[in-house]
């Protein structure tokens, strides 16, 4: 077995330490928290640490922490030539203290705590410096997921800025139609098969070809009333970028 340390309590190391506790490729050595109750009911508490001082010797440390503190993290730990990976989907594989091995073990997936994530279809994507460690991330990767890349930093971050447009963007406008639902006092539940609709559309379509709505038919009527009944001056505006958006990569075809 695999030996690991995760540093880091937030969204991604809780659900990694619920991934890794159900693997028969990887032992959690340790868990790094400042807080430790945070984690106490996920891992055995005497596994948890809050002083880099305690921990002990694994095979692999994984830093699930914000990508501001990666590279300050990896200056505290007290060994050497270890292999260390992060899980940014932003931050270079370079971000790591060059004092240890340094690889990238990334999940693409939206965690919430409160959201249960099968980790059996999250993407996980791999970057090391040397086939060995490579390896090592590969085994460790196959124990909780079916589907495992390698991908380089610059690959990486195309796929997250990718990523912030169909997740954290989408989601954004998710809310901005609940806003004007309840303003207007319509269930905002009556949208939900439409949001499904849409999103399983791509299984099966190219999203230029799943485009429908006034943008996409130049329904400049619509467009304009759409704009006089939105009240919100941060709506009207991002209502007018996506749709000019639509309608240029229209003129592209």
């Amino acid at each position: 077995m695999i030996r690991i340390t995760l540093i880091g309590s937030g969204n991604v190391g809780q659900h990694l330490i619920k991934a890794f506790s159900k693997s028969e490729t990887v032992e959690i050595v340790q868990v790094f928290s400042r807080k430790k109750e945070t984690l106490a009911s996920l891992i055995d508490y005497e596994k948890i640490v809050d002083d880099f001082a305690e921990l002990k010797e694994a095979d692999l440390y994984i830093i699930a922490v914000s990508d501001n503190a990666i590279l300050e993290v990896s200056k505290q730990l007290s060994f050497q030539n270890q292999l260390v990976a992060h899980t940014s989907g932003a931050a270079s594989l370079e971000t790591l203290d060059l004092k240890n091995r340094r690889g990238v073990f990334y999940p693409l997936q939206t965690f919430s705590k409160s959201k249960e994530v099968d980790f059996s279809t999250v993407p996980l994507c791999l970057e090391a410096e040397n086939t060995f460690d490579f390896r090592v991330l590969e085994t460790v990767a196959k124990g909780i997921s079916n589907a495992v890349f390698p991908i380089n930093s610059d690959q990486r971050k195309a796929l997250h800025v990718s990523a912030v447009f169909v997740n954290n963007f989408t989601n954004h406008l998710y809310q901005i139609g609940q806003e004007i639902c309840d303003e207007h006092q319509v269930p905002f539940d009556i949208l939900k098969p439409l949001i499904q609709e849409t999103a399983e559309k791509i299984n099966t379509l190219d999203p230029i070809d799943a485009q429908t709505g006034p943008a996409k038919r130049n329904d400049s009527i619509t467009i304009e009333s759409h704009l006089d009944y939105l009240t919100n001056q941060n709506q009207k505006n991002i209502y007018k970028i996506l749709t000019q958006s639509i309608q240029n990569n229209g003129k592209k075809l």
